[in-house]
């Protein structure tokens, strides 16, 4: 697809009605919203949200969707911590039915293969792989090794028993890490397994991100093969 197919749905503007807020842990937070019958993404894409309820300075930013396709609603999940930024106050102000307008999804954080896959996830940036793996759940006729790599500062996993329970269903690996050691040699061993086949998506915080591509660089894995996507932290 060219870049125009790539922007196209930035210029659809739609209305989503919120379902359902809740507190995940600490300051991480979840909105589900209604899910339009002909709305579709590829797993991994991002939308850009703005807020419609009431006028601030800036009232769009763009979030993972952390749901996949195949399910009925459209989720994202942010930190909001103790000063928040007016877009993220007025995103605790929803209300069941109240709405948000979403352009897109957009982006090109996706599996588009059949090749082996490894998904390092870092804190929040865990949001595009939970709707890769769903997505991966739904049509289980993938028959490419699927692993997972999440590493969250101490026992703070966000979609944990999600995630575990998909990793007992299918044959997809699930790693819940806490020291950089252990994912480094996650990262080895399925280096090893699959060689220079193998295909690698990275999210979280920048200082994250670039320090795991650059490690994958130095393993001689090519820019063609490793996908990044980086979480800016927005208060």
């Amino acid at each position: 697809m060219g870049i125009l197919g790539d922007i196209a749905p930035l210029f659809k503007k739609r209305e989503l009605a919120l379902v359902e807020v809740y507190q995940e842990f600490d300051d991480i937070y979840t909105f589900i919203f209604k899910k339009e019958q002909n709305l579709s993404w590829k797993a991994g894409q991002h939308g850009v949200f703005t807020i419609l309820h009431k006028k601030i300075n800036k009232p769009t930013r763009p979030f993972t969707l952390a749901s996949a396709p195949s399910e009925n609603i459209v989720k994202i999940s942010m930190r909001i911590g103790e000063n928040p930024s007016e877009f993220k106050k007025a995103m605790l102000e929803l209300e069941q039915g109240m709405k948000i307008s979403m352009r897109g999804p957009i982006g090109p954080l996706y599996i588009n293969d059949d090749h082996p896959s490894l998904l390092v996830a870092g804190g929040i940036g865990i949001t595009p792989f939970r709707a890769m793996l769903k997505e991966a759940e739904h049509h289980p006729n993938r028959t490419a090794p699927l692993e997972l790599l999440y590493i969250s500062r101490g026992e703070n996993f966000l979609y944990k028993d999600e995630l575990a329970e998909i990793a007992k269903t299918t044959s997809i690996q699930v790693n819940f890490l806490n020291a950089r050691e252990d994912l480094y040699q996650g990262i080895d061993e399925f280096i090893t397994m699959h060689k220079h086949n193998g295909r690698f998506y990275v999210a979280g915080e920048k200082t994250m991100v670039d320090s795991v591509a650059t490690y994958l660089k130095n393993k001689n894995i090519a820019k063609s093969q490793i996908k990044k996507d980086v979480f800016i932290g927005y208060k």
